[in-house]
């Protein structure tokens, strides 16, 4: 008797079910936005620049473990690119004969050997910059260009070390101090606005594609040969039936583009009419198109980068 007199009366209309707000506008409601969401352009320039000390110290940090387990240390970050050129001078210079018609060959090929190793290093380790450091990526909230950038700054250090070494074999070769070293200065910004942009396109392959770490020694190594490094590409080409597409290929390929404009730089038997026409312009062009394009290309996936 008592379940009947305390069950509803059909009349009674049920309760509506209180349903809860739409997502979306929670999180408008209360400031939240998705985790790991790409941010603007203009929003990610602002992130970087916050980080700049981060990224200059974690380049500097790199570069001071790079040969802590060595018992030189710091020395051989001269040291290595030395003695490539050692190497190269005796296969290419002597057992080859590529010195012949080229004035101060020493300083030449050593100028060639550390401005190349300074593109080289910077594709390798920027190839290698999501892939190999997905436990930080994966555990920290930052701008993912950070890393790329953060290598190719370490490479400029590098670089740097090695230029004063430049700087002694120059003046031993008798190669006298000049004023047009300091365009050395512009021309190593525009190399480095390059080689960052150009980190920042296989940062964003290789993260997807670790194999391809694998495969960029041997694309650099042909990348070296035709870019001038052991040889005069002057010499190379004159007097001898080479198409003429390929001869401008030649001329603009932008490793050589930038080891030409370090050695018309520091050293004086170098001269202009051994430029392409219209150089400056050339480093000035691939600089920008390397630069942004690599930028705006690595920014488009920065929220994919540590998942999968």
């Amino acid at each position: 008797m008592s379940q009947v007199l305390d069950a509803p009366s059909p009349q009674e209309a049920p309760r509506p079910v209180p349903t809860p707000d739409d997502p979306a506008a929670l999180a408008a409601r209360y400031g939240l936005s998705v985790s790991g969401a790409r941010p603007s352009l203009p929003a990610y320039v602002r992130q970087l620049w916050q980080r700049r000390h981060f990224i200059s110290s974690f380049s500097t940090a790199k570069l001071t473990a790079q040969y802590s387990q060595a018992k030189l240390g710091q020395v051989w970050q001269v040291l290595t690119p030395l003695l490539n050129a050692a190497v190269y001078y005796l296969i290419f210079g002597k057992l080859m004969g590529t010195s012949r018609g080229v004035p101060d060959y020493i300083p030449f090929l050593v100028t060639g050997v550390f401005v190349w190793t300074f593109t080289q290093s910077s594709v390798m380790a920027g190839t290698k910059a999501i892939s190999g450091s997905l436990g930080l990526v994966r555990a920290l909230h930052f701008p993912r260009a950070s890393l790329p950038i953060s290598y190719c700054l370490q490479q400029l250090q590098q670089l740097l070390f090695s230029m004063c070494a430049l700087v002694v074999i120059l003046l031993a070769t008798g190669v006298p101090p000049a004023v047009s070293w300091l365009l050395a200065v512009p021309a190593l910004t525009l190399q480095f606005t390059f080689n960052t942009g150009l980190a920042l396109i296989m940062a964003r392959l290789g993260s997807k594609t670790p194999d391809l770490a694998q495969l960029m020694p041997f694309l650099l190594r042909t990348w070296m040969y035709a870019s001038g490094v052991m040889w005069s590409l002057t010499h190379l080409t004159a007097g001898r039936d080479v198409p003429a597409v390929v001869t401008t290929l030649l001329q603009i390929n932008p490793a050589a583009v930038y080891i030409d404009l370090m050695r018309f730089a520091l050293i004086d038997s170098f001269t202009a009419g051994q430029l392409p026409p219209h150089i400056w312009a050339l480093a000035a062009g691939w600089a920008l198109l390397a630069g942004v394009g690599g930028f705006i290309y690595f920014w488009k996936a920065e929220e994919t980068y540590g998942r999968g």
